[in-house]
């Protein structure tokens, strides 16, 4: 088969790469008898072949949603091939044919190319192997990719904090929306629809409503989701949409309990901040916290669990043997059972300035629409975790050098092997150990960090953007002194509450708090193992214990 190069056309394409040319076209042949109507089908014999259809599409424009290649070819193999296309178009989603000989060379090509999926050669049936990866893959890349086409536009000023609190709202909501800094030609057009100098930032919906420097509850309410509460009492309140939270949704929703979520943010809580998490059973090649997020989200609502976001939860109230959970605006939700999943928070940098710059330069966490603004910039991540670690290999995609700055004496600590290694392997990563942030300095913007080492030496870097992932400190300040936590504010559950803290005849369960019917999970509960798969455990459990309190048991 002769590839076709792709004619001028907004469908994505959908390519396939193989030598052998009968394995070509029946590739391709499956692959247009499902996808041809909606993505442009096109098949290559080489790498090269392959290589002058992405270098022709990027530039008309026109994006690669996703390439399967043969990993045996001849001069180029199908890794080395995904790993040069993905540099062209990096949000392209990537599959290895092979057989079952190279199946070692496909996990390897999962870390050195971020490898997607692999598809062990025959795939027959289509319908049993090929489609449901495809659709998956294409899934994740329509929730993820870039849209320059969207209809909702945000315009501000980059550097500001008031702007980047709305680009990460809508980033980790997976709203789909255009960024046009405020120096840009096409943003004097717009504002003028918005009237005499707005404030900025300004948000352009796609049906024309304009929202001059909105609270996140307006942008929600505008974008149609914010949710609502249904009806005046619910079995299950649920405070938090983290990986704990969701998973409790899911479990809620799915055994019959008429549950709602509330969450004061985004869904997948600090999680969602992750470029990568690669250790989450299920997901060979890794999944963005976003996408774990947006799946699981999709998967509660199935079963009927109700979100209403952003609110806050600002008070727990006694209604025994009910209880009441007030929101911000004032409603009081009255309730069987409330399981608290409101996780942690980052610790403030204690270094001068950085109060000042937050926002425009000083970042906790890390958002997903954040490695393209930082091209050619050079950026410090504070923090030895594995979220330190994941931010700093994301930002290293396209930042000129990454610095880790970290007190411990090595990245051994706190931080998995796996990271630790990508971290050595890369050549724009430079850690500094047993190092912290003295101050941070700009005047509009951060344009430099001053470090502090043991040895009581100090220098200055100049840096664009400083993330900071150190410590954690829970969301339990809302909670009164009926609800018992340790020294550091972490809520204390289970046998750990006796006998001081419990006066119930019967054994608190393993994930009950103080008061009777309220439960702990994920990074909140004090002794929990602050990881991803280990809350998404205990909020699938906690529903368990919730079944039982309604019983009366």
């Amino acid at each position: 088969m002769t590839a076709d190069a792709p004619a001028q056309t907004a469908q994505p394409l959908l390519i396939s790469i193989d030598d052998d040319e009968p394995v070509l076209d029946a590739v391709v042949a499956d692959l247009r008898a499902r996808y041809g109507t909606n993505y442009r089908v096109v098949g290559a014999r080489s790498g090269a072949e392959a290589m002058e259809i992405v270098e022709r599409a990027t530039r008309r424009g026109t994006p690669v949603a996703v390439m399967v290649a043969d990993q045996r070819m001849p001069v180029q193999t199908g890794t080395e091939l995904l790993a040069a296309a993905k540099r062209l178009q990096p949000h392209m989603r990537s599959v290895l044919l092979t057989a079952y000989a190279d199946t070692d060379a496909a996990i390897a090509a999962i870390n050195e190319v971020s490898l997607d999926h692999y598809i062990l050669k025959p795939w027959d049936p289509p319908a049993e192997h090929l489609y449901p990866v495809i659709d998956e893959l294409l899934e994740e890349w329509h929730a993820t990719r870039p849209r320059p086409e969207a209809g909702i536009r945000l315009i501000g000023e980059r550097w500001s904090a008031e702007s980047h609190r709305l680009r990460e709202y809508l980033a980790r909501n997976l709203v789909p929306f255009r960024w046009v800094d405020a120096e840009h030609p096409d943003a004097a057009a717009l504002l003028a629809a918005a009237g005499p100098a707005p404030m900025l930032p300004v948000l352009i919906l796609d049906d024309g409503r304009v929202l001059i420097d909105p609270s996140l509850v307006q942008v929600a309410d505008a974008l149609g989701v914010s949710g609502r509460p249904e009806v005046d009492y619910y079995d299950l309140v649920v405070v938090g949409a983290g990986p704990a939270g969701l998973a409790a949704a899911v479990y809620g929703g799915s055994e019959g309990l008429r549950t709602l979520v509330i969450e004061a943010e985004a869904p997948g809580g600090q999680a969602a901040l992750s470029s990568r998490i690669e250790n989450y059973l299920g997901f060979p090649g890794g999944v963005s916290g976003a996408e774990l997020a947006r799946r699981a989200l999709a998967q509660a609502r199935r079963f009927g669990s109700v979100f209403v976001s952003p609110r806050r939860a600002v008070r727990l109230k006694d209604a025994y043997p009910q209880h009441l959970v007030v929101l911000d605006e004032g409603r009081e939700l009255l309730c069987g059972s409330v399981i608290l999943a409101t996780g942690v928070q980052y610790q403030r940098l204690e270094a001068a300035g950085a109060d000042e710059l937050t926002g425009a330069g000083v970042y906790y966490g890390a958002s997903s629409f954040e490695p393209d603004a930082w091209k050619g910039e050079q950026v410090v991540v504070v923090g030895g975790a594995n979220s330190a670690g994941q931010a700093a290999l994301h930002l290293a995609q396209s930042a000129e050098q990454v610095t880790i700055v970290v007190r411990a004496a090595s990245l051994d600590e706190r931080m998995s092997r796996y990271l630790i290694d990508r971290i050595e392997r890369a050549e724009n990563i430079v850690t500094r150990t047993r190092t912290w942030v003295t101050s941070v300095s700009g005047r509009d913007r951060l344009s430099a960090v001053t470090l502090g080492a043991a040895d009581g030496s100090a220098d200055e870097l100049a840096a664009a953007g400083l993330f900071v992932f150190i410590g954690a400190r829970p969301r339990t300040d809302w909670l009164d002194q009926q609800v018992v936590r340790d020294q550091h504010g972490f809520l204390i559950t289970g046998p750990q509450l006796r006998p001081a803290y419990w006066s119930l005849d019967r054994d608190p369960y393993l994930l009950e708090t103080s008061r009777p019917g309220v439960f702990a999970v994920g990074d909140v509960r004090s002794t929990s193992m602050k990881r991803v798969a280990s809350a998404v455990g205990e909020g699938s459990a906690a529903v368990q214990f919730v079944h039982a309190v309604l019983r009366g048991a």
